[in-house]
């Protein structure tokens, strides 16, 4: 299967004095894991925070589906199915693997007649 679910295109992010991520390109197929590691300070955090609207990049295009998307906002990410478990407290105490993927997740309510 090589059906892309998401792509990074020379995705940069420039703070004052700083030049987080340099032209970041990733390919994300569905039904794909992927693990991004580095030291502190190499980028990281700020790549899933594009991802997930919290930052802009400076450069660069993302897509998802095939098209072209703008992520102003964790709303648009989570509207696209992107979520975010943050790597410091953000919102809740420790929780469980489990309990942090299911965070976001509403249960639609089901009207019985």
């Amino acid at each position: 299967m090589d059906e892309k679910l998401l792509r990074l295109r020379n995705v940069s992010k420039q703070f004052p004095g700083v030049l987080a991520n340099d032209n970041i390109n990733l390919d994300i197929r569905k039904g794909e894991i992927h693990a991004i590691i580095g030291e502190n300070g190499a980028g990281k955090s700020t790549l899933m925070n594009i991802l997930y609207g919290l930052h802009q990049p400076t450069t660069g295009e993302i897509y998802f589906n095939g098209n072209a998307v703008k992520l102003t906002s964790p709303l648009d990410a989570i509207g696209l199915g992107i979520g975010m478990v943050h790597q410091h407290f953000m919102l809740v105490p420790s929780f469980t693997v489990a309990e942090n993927i299911v965070l976001g997740i509403e249960l639609e309510r089901v009207k019985c007649l």
